[in-house]
């Protein structure tokens, strides 16, 4: 991820914490967030001169890589505690 992704997802996951501090992800729907979410999307859509559909999509792909990145670091954190293997048994 360049530092002007983490500069573009930092800005939505800012106003996110602002606007959806108090909001559990799991009990409003997707709908509600992303309505919340529009002003953000729609300035970023300004300024990067794109449509707001490409600026949800391209939050959506780069918190996606985000996850990722924080999940292969723990687990290269803890992998003297998980073992070579940190899957639960069930993922083969």
């Amino acid at each position: 991820m360049t530092k002007e992704d983490r500069e573009f997802l930092g800005q939505i996951m800012a106003y996110a914490d602002e606007v959806m501090g108090d909001v559990d992800p799991e009990k409003v729907r997707v709908s509600e967030q992303i309505e919340k979410l529009r002003p953000i999307l729609q300035k970023l859509a300004m300024v990067y001169k794109m449509p707001v559909e490409d600026v949800f999509i391209k939050y959506m792909d780069l918190a996606t890589e985000a996850a990722i990145e924080k999940n292969n670091k723990f687990e290269e954190d803890y992998r003297e505690i998980l073992g070579d293997n940190p899957k639960p048994k069930f993922y083969k």
